[in-house]
């Protein structure tokens, strides 16, 4: 969702449970005492030159918003932008089996979309899932002690950028499309089964972008632990290279208020915090019992990497600090 609605006046109603009113991942619609529907839209340029994996991957990043939420994503359809004068048809056409890939392994019907010319390209979905409404998990439901779980390694932008400048190996290009179009359907369902109080998947405005958006009204506090975060270890190459995406300046700029770091914490690290990332994994804030059982399921179901990475504290109200071993 989009930090600030621009002063708009949003129509409401009483069956919309999740709106524009707080920055979420997606909005919730109540049909039935027992169904709601999640509907949410994501699209973006390529971030990488296989137009398969672009496919897979933009997929990844808009389903990601519904597992976000605790639901099952059920239908989609297609955005596209293609500059047809400029780019063969064959490119598309890769693009779109890429998408139709991680739809069938995701279970969700693709039932139509729209198309414009256009001179950059871009890819994408509006997605519908479907959830309980008494099940819904939202940004905005922390609980003191609540352990934080990372389910995806960190540095996906700042290997984005070394991509671009054509200075990333073939093994760093297959290591980092394979985790950005991973989807997080197995993360998602494995939480169902633990006290989880809220979600959220890391994207675009960074670990602590995301985190603060968690924070805020909350009264409560959070500690990030340095030591534990997963990070992709040529991101941190990169990093040190100078290969920190825009976006992640922007970031800090826009956080930097509410941020409190060690100076202990090294450089590369409050880079990686702010890096922005692409089909990041999911941020699950689970009740402190049930954390290790959760860690533990999600790495012996494939989800190797997920780790405890913080903790949420009684307060000081909104605000994140980030120490080096918590």
């Amino acid at each position: 969702m989009d930090r600030a609605l621009c002063g708009l006046e949003i129509p409401g109603d009483p069956n919309l449970i999740v709106a524009l009113d707080r920055a979420d991942d997606a909005g919730v619609y109540k049909i039935t005492e027992d169904i709601a529907i999640i509907q949410t839209v994501d699209f973006f340029t390529p971030i990488v030159d296989d137009p398969y994996r672009f496919g897979q991957i933009a997929v990844a990043n808009a389903l990601s918003d519904v597992y976000a939420m605790g639901g099952e994503p059920k239908t989609a359809m297609n955005l596209v932008c293609f500059p047809i004068k400029e780019m063969d048809i064959s490119v598309l056409r890769e693009i779109l089996e890429g998408g139709l890939s991680k739809m069938k392994e995701a279970g969700v019907v693709l039932v139509g979309g729209h198309s414009v010319e256009d001179a950059e390209l871009k890819y994408g979905l509006s997605v519908t899932g479907f959830i309980h409404p008494d099940q819904i998990l939202t940004k905005k439901n922390l609980k003191a002690g609540n352990q934080l779980i990372l389910t995806k390694p960190l540095g996906t932008g700042i290997i984005n950028t070394a991509i671009k400048g054509g200075l990333a190996s073939i093994d760093v290009v297959e290591t980092v499309t394979r985790i950005m179009a991973t989807l997080n359907r197995r993360a998602a369902e494995i939480m169902k089964e633990y006290h989880v109080h809220a979600c959220t998947d890391i994207t675009g405005f960074g670990l602590l972008g995301h985190i603060a958006e968690m924070v805020e009204g909350s009264g409560l506090g959070v500690e990030i632990f340095a030591t534990r975060l997963p990070v992709i270890p040529e991101a941190l190459e990169y990093a040190g290279m100078g290969l920190i995406p825009a976006g992640a300046y922007k970031n800090r700029e826009f956080r930097e208020s509410i941020v409190d770091i060690s100076p202990s914490v090294p450089q590369l690290i409050q880079d990686i915090l702010f890096d922005p990332q692409t089909s990041g994994g999911l941020l699950i804030c689970a009740a402190k019992e049930d954390a290790e059982g959760l860690i533990h399921q999600l790495r012996e179901k494939g989800v190797e990497q997920a780790a405890i990475i913080g903790k949420v504290l009684p307060g000081p109200d909104e605000k994140i600090f980030v120490t080096v071993n918590g």
